[in-house]
């Protein structure tokens, strides 16, 4: 896919949408409940360890993208090199899903991020969401294994400049 993608950084302006996103069934099936999700995502604009971002195509946003240090949230991640960084991320529009934007946006951004002098990304999908898995995969990430985080069972991907 040879889309580029913008990431907007996220404002208050954004939380209706973010609000609408989270209620869609694609999204509530792997983010858990929305009003929770809400209040977690919504929280964290103050935040200085989480950078939020929508993400769009062309002028259409589609997807959300969170971006964080992962001192800030002990996570179970395990060591990693310093300044490593987490991500996290929704494609929010069903009619964006299944047609390569995951995996090709996540890769721009990172690729973004490591050509910025960041070490390593790394994510911590359920391992149950394959749709994720493929997309991180197709990102460059590779599987370590299993780990266990305040949300359950997590398989570990990272991603190495």
């Amino acid at each position: 896919m040879a889309a580029a993608y913008t990431f907007r950084p996220m404002t208050t302006a954004d939380l209706p949408l973010i609000r609408h996103w989270l209620r869609e069934p694609h999204v509530r099936e792997w983010w858990g409940d929305p009003d929770e999700q809400y209040a977690l995502v919504s929280g964290d604009l103050d935040e200085p360890a989480m950078d939020q971002f929508i993400v769009l195509a062309g002028e259409v946003p589609f997807g959300y993208l969170q971006c964080y240090r992962l001192t800030a949230w002990n996570t179970g991640l395990g060591p990693q090199p310093e300044g490593t960084r987490g991500i996290d991320q929704f494609i929010g529009e069903i009619d964006m899903i299944e047609r390569g934007h995951g995996s090709s946006f996540i890769r721009q951004f990172v690729d973004g991020q490591l050509r910025q002098g960041l070490p390593r990304m790394v994510t911590d999908p359920d391992p149950l969401n394959l749709r994720a898995l493929r997309a991180y995969e197709k990102a460059g990430f590779e599987k370590v294994g299993m780990v266990e985080t305040p949300d359950g069972p997590s398989l570990l991907m990272i991603r190495d400049s």
